[in-house]
């Protein structure tokens, strides 16, 4: 057996441990930590289905992050980057779901702190999937206001996490909140395109053809998946917009699209990558 391939084997190997490690120690410190039991408190219907959808949700973080790594070494070189983001997302995003799901034993709070903590971080790393997976070439040089693809999507998503918190936080009014932070969400639509029209700052005839189910699907996780997030602020106590709203089922809402747009945005870039792979085989 060649180096080469002793040496790929180790990486496979070492990145299997790494990833599996720390799934246990999450599964172990959920199992340590006190007040663990929900069903030995007097929680309703809607608490118990809150508590189990950030269970789930950090259990399938760290499943996906396991997969993402371990997929990594099974693509192109030119697609590892994007597999390692993808890791990074679901990883990072795993984490803030462990510590979510404490403060709401313990407290009975919904934080809002992880919640924005966590999307600061990944989302502007899900903008990054669109360069990575479809390659420098079909990033177009056009600019806004100086900015290309990479500062038009960051600023996007700046302004649609920064208005999102004020508005759930109390600092300002929860509708023209809602607004304002929608505009960070159109730039980066405009930015990336839609599945029927080419974004600004991509050029679809310089994809190559197996990609473009992929690039489409991340379109659609961007379009449509994203639109839970606007109607899980809806239901946030503090932002007021409509009546008998609660922080459950704001937390459902938010943890089901986390769960659908994260870690179906990585599986669609995967699926991207390995076909693209074979082709190239």
């Amino acid at each position: 057996m060649s180096t080469t391939r002793l040496s790929n084997i180790s990486l496979r190997t070492n990145a299997i441990v790494a990833g599996a490690t720390m799934l246990a120690l999450m599964l172990v410190q959920t199992v340590s930590a006190g007040t663990v039991n929900p069903a030995a408190q007097d929680y309703s219907n809607l608490e118990m289905l809150t508590f189990f959808t950030f269970f789930v949700g950090y259990i399938a973080m760290g499943a996906a992050f396991v997969f993402f790594i371990v997929e990594r070494n099974n693509v192109a070189p030119q697609f590892r980057t994007t597999m390692t983001i993808s890791a990074l997302i679901v990883g990072i995003a795993a984490m803030h779901y462990y510590y979510m799901r404490g403060v709401y034993i313990e407290h009975d709070v919904v934080s809002i702190q992880y919640r924005y903590m966590d999307w600061i971080i990944t989302v502007p790393l899900m903008a990054l999937k669109f360069p990575s997976l479809v390659g420098k070439d079909a990033i177009t040089d056009s600019k806004v206001a100086g900015l290309g693809f990479t500062g038009i999507c960051f600023l996007g998503a700046l302004i649609m996490i920064g208005f999102g918190y004020a508005g759930e936080a109390g600092l300002m009014d929860g509708m023209i909140a809602l607004v304002l932070g929608g505009m960070g969400w159109a730039m980066i639509i405009v930015a990336t395109g839609t599945p029927w029209t080419e974004g600004k700052g991509v050029d679809n005839s310089k994809i190559a053809p197996e990609l473009m189910w992929s690039t489409n699907a991340l379109r659609w996780f961007i379009v449509v998946g994203w639109i839970i997030y606007p109607i899980g602020y809806l239901f946030s106590p503090e932002v007021a917009i409509l009546d008998n709203v609660n922080q459950e089922t704001m937390a459902v809402l938010y943890n089901i699209a986390d769960m659908i747009n994260k870690i179906g945005f990585g599986v669609v870039a995967w699926m991207g990558a390995k076909k693209a792979t074979e082709m190239m085989a």
